[in-house]
């Protein structure tokens, strides 16, 4: 992949490589390959916490669920899953002036959630039909944008019938089963279906607005434990939907 198109999550050299090809960064020590090709000088003021959504939930939901969904001042846009990365999209949403943001989730944590992240409408699937729910806040249209922020069949389905004529589906989630495409129904409404690996070409961006306060990446972390009491940090993001968590800060104390 050139380096001119910033599609660094697809180079030949370089890509995702840690937690995918080699092991991730929960250790005191980490070797980082290309390391000098994906540093940046981080701005006064903006702390550790922040930076460290800054290697990955923030800029997912920014390329891959916003810039990939073409965003637009006034859009309907609807996040399908309010976890982290859900939230991240939520967050990215808000920069571009949509006239709304509908979060759908079935852990009424999460939606709370997604409230103090900036949704304006939530929706519990468990409860209501979001695809009515939905088409009520939109006169029968549908969302100029559905985000999928889950990685199973049927959210992505689901954020395939929440969007109008002519609207965007950015998937977001990690799929790991096959998905059904319903083109007997979809060819003729014009839609835009999106992928995509985060590239982190929007980290310049990203840091700029944590700077300015433009984004308080601070809130999404909700647990934090040491290095030693790793394996309880585990369990307690496992359970998310027990106990609250969102992200959790492994730390050396």
């Amino acid at each position: 992949m050139r380096r001119r198109d910033r599609r660094y999550g697809q180079c030949t050299d370089g890509g995702w490589i840690l937690g995918n090809e080699i092991d991730g960064t929960q250790a005191e020590y980490v070797r980082v390959p290309f390391a000098d090709n994906s540093t940046y000088p981080v701005p006064e003021g903006v702390g550790d916490e922040q930076l460290l959504m800054l290697a990955d939930i923030l800029p997912t939901g920014y390329e891959v669920g916003v810039l990939n969904g073409n965003v637009q001042p006034g859009d309907v846009v609807v996040v399908v899953g309010a976890g982290p990365i859900g939230l991240s999209a939520i967050s990215g949403a808000r920069l571009f002036s949509p006239s709304l943001i509908v979060a759908i989730d079935r852990l009424p944590g999460r939606l709370d959630a997604a409230k103090q992240f900036g949704a304006d409408v939530l929706v519990n699937n468990a409860e209501r039909d979001p695809i009515a729910a939905v088409r009520d806040l939109t006169g029968g249209l549908g969302a100029d944008v559905a985000i999928e922020a889950v990685g199973v069949p049927a959210t992505f389905e689901l954020a395939v019938e929440l969007v109008r004529p002519a609207g965007r589906v950015a998937n977001i989630g990690v799929h790991g089963r096959p998905v059904t495409l319903h083109l007997e129904r979809l060819w003729s409404r014009d839609l835009t279906i999106t992928t995509g690996l985060v590239d982190t070409s929007s980290t310049p961006t990203l840091l700029r607005l944590l700077a300015a306060g433009r984004i308080d990446a601070a809130r999404f972390v909700t647990h934090r434990f040491g290095l030693d009491d790793i394996i309880r940090a585990y369990d307690t993001f496992s359970d998310a939907g027990r106990t609250g968590a969102l992200k959790v800060v492994l730390s050396r104390v």
